[in-house]
């Protein structure tokens, strides 16, 4: 009698023990990523040409090394029916405070009310900045599946991409 009430004895033991461990395991959150906002409206009059029907506001920083790349992609989207800005965030810190830019390069594509209709935290390919301006330009434009680069939301944040952005800095070394 005295052997089985030390087994049950020790079997309760474990039993607490292993749950312990358990529990502990469980409250144990995963890391959660941070991410970033971008500002659901811009004043056009902020920004170059506030008169063009679509704004491509690309939010940067002279100490990002992707800030150059995307730029220049960016770049290549100017044309009567689109203005490009570029906003650096050294030469102009006001406005990147003004819309609490917090990472760049960050994209912004706006209408002509500057109403966010798209937009990019991080590196982004030619491919998907040009897919997103000709689809709010012209919705339907791109072909069916093409939409799934971004989140499909309405802001394409190129999740595939390997870099992270960059939080904005007023830093000037590189």
């Amino acid at each position: 009698m005295v052997t089985q009430v030390v087994v049950a004895i020790a079997i309760v033991i474990l039993a607490v023990g292993v749950s312990a461990v358990l529990r502990r395991r469980r409250s144990i959150d995963a890391p959660t990523q941070r991410t970033f906002a971008v500002p659901e409206q811009l004043d056009r009059s902020d920004f170059v040409r506030p008169d063009a029907p679509w704004l491509v506001a690309v939010f940067t920083s002279a100490t990002c090394a992707t800030c150059a790349s995307v730029a220049e992609k960016a770049k290549v989207l100017e044309s009567d029916e689109v203005a490009v800005a570029e906003v650096e965030f050294n030469a102009d810190r006001r406005v990147h405070e003004r819309y609490r830019i917090e990472a760049v390069p960050s994209i912004v594509i706006v209408d002509a009310d500057g109403v966010m209709q798209r937009s990019f935290v991080g590196p982004v390919s030619a491919t998907d900045l040009w897919a997103a301006v000709a689809d709010v330009r012209d919705p339907g434009a791109v072909p069916e599946g093409c939409h799934d680069h971004g989140t499909g939301t309405g802001q394409g944040l190129d999740r595939s991409a390997p870099a992270q952005p960059e939080r904005a800095s007023s830093d000037t070394s590189d």
